[in-house]
């Protein structure tokens, strides 16, 4: 069985749970929102108390696949329902810039345009620049999967280059820097 897939998954309080076997769709409520997901009509999920369990019906390969993939995407809604996702990115580079301006964010980014990138209106959108920081790019959200799909979007914008370290970049990642020409003599 798949150590993930087996993993009851249990709901906090305000949170509700359901599951339409018609439609093989499960939604999840709770206080910041609400998040739907269609799953295989081939599996089952229970409602106790206050868990949720995923039961797959055989052994089969793309069963077993499947199983931990699906009981992973319905606890991340109820963590997000929950609690929700942040994400941060960092703009590193002279003269690059992050403006958000409801959910279309402006960024300049040593290109001789600057780029507007409209965010879905599920998330939240801010551009933050303090004097003497880089400027950072914060998403809000209950939906983990376009909060990184939204991250990643943007982050390939301008991604990192390995010389200087200039581009976009999550908060805390480390980039392998390479030593350039000058370490070739």
């Amino acid at each position: 069985m798949s150590r993930i897939g087996r993993l009851p998954i249990s709901l906090p309080k305000g949170v509700t749970c359901t599951f339409s076997e018609a439609e093989h769709k499960v939604t999840v409520k709770g206080p910041k929102g609400e998040l739907k997901q269609t799953i295989d009509s081939d599996f089952k999920v229970t409602l106790e108390e206050s868990t949720v369990t995923v039961q797959r019906p055989t052994e089969q390969k793309r069963h077993k696949a499947m199983h931990g993939l699906y009981r992973a995407l319905i606890a991340n809604m109820v963590e997000g329902v929950s609690q929700g996702y942040k994400t941060q990115l960092e703009v590193i580079g002279v003269g690059y810039k992050a403006v958000a301006q409801g959910n279309v964010l402006d960024l300049s980014l040593g290109y001789s345009h600057s780029v507007i990138l409209a965010v879905p209106s599920e998330l939240k959108l801010q551009a933050v620049q303090e004097k003497g920081q880089n400027p950072m790019i914060i998403l809000e959200g209950i939906d983990k999967q376009l909060i990184g799909q939204v991250a990643a979007k943007i982050k390939s914008l301008r991604p990192v280059e390995p010389y200087k370290g200039k581009g976009i970049r999550y908060v805390g990642e480390y980039v392998r820097r390479k030593a350039g020409k000058a370490a070739a003599k």
